[in-house]
């Protein structure tokens, strides 16, 4: 079930990805669902996945 809502929360993300503001809100809830090692794998795949796209760089705030 926990990884099934890992999956879910990189969904959501790449859909509204589109918006910034979007973006960061559903990070924030993703941060407060998701267990401990969720939110580090979370972590590499947001460095991955916001590599071209500078816009999405606010995430790098509500990680610390």
């Amino acid at each position: 079930m926990a990884r099934a809502m890992f999956e879910y929360t990189k969904t959501v993300l790449r859909k509204v990805s589109f918006n910034s503001d979007l973006f960061c809100k559903e990070l924030e809830k993703s941060l407060q669902r998701l267990l401990p090692y969720e939110i580090q794998e979370l972590i590499i795949w947001l460095k991955e996945f916001t590599a071209n796209k500078p816009e999405l760089y606010v995430y790098t705030n509500l990680i610390k």
